[in-house]
């Protein structure tokens, strides 16, 4: 009998990839520090994220992330939908040309509305759970 054991902590939750943009900033010298490179979101847990970039980020990188959530209705402004967290690259798939994907696990929130503002969103019902 085949069982399978999920050693994530936090579900993840699927966004729409292209309409889920983020913008991750190396917080250290060799992930270009300072530079917000833009991508997309494929998806989210209170835990951690998996993106797109054109340029891989070795792993182990520390960064911040700014993520742009789905809205919830076409008057909901941005800044209710933006997230900003901390975190480490703990996969990249260099495996096809043009633009990697990756995995980070967060460390932490920007603040404690980041926080609040990602697990409303999760918890909401509209995002499908990912395998």
């Amino acid at each position: 009998m085949l069982t399978s054991f999920n050693r994530r902590r936090h579900e993840r939750f699927l966004v729409p990839a292209m309409y889920t943009p983020v913008h991750v900033r190396g917080i250290e010298a060799p992930a270009k520090a300072g530079e917000a490179l833009p991508g997309h979101c494929y998806d989210i847990s209170e835990g951690g994220i998996q993106f797109e970039l054109d340029h891989p980020l070795p792993l182990g990188t520390a960064i911040e992330i700014k993520i742009q959530l789905p809205a919830s209705s076409p008057t909901q402004p941005l800044d209710e939908r933006e997230v900003r967290v901390l975190g480490h690259v703990v996969w990249n798939d260099l495996s096809e040309p043009g633009p990697v994907r990756m995995a980070a696990s967060f460390t932490r929130f920007a603040n404690a509305s980041d926080r609040d503002r990602l697990f409303r969103q999760i918890t909401s019902g509209r995002l499908k759970r990912a395998a």
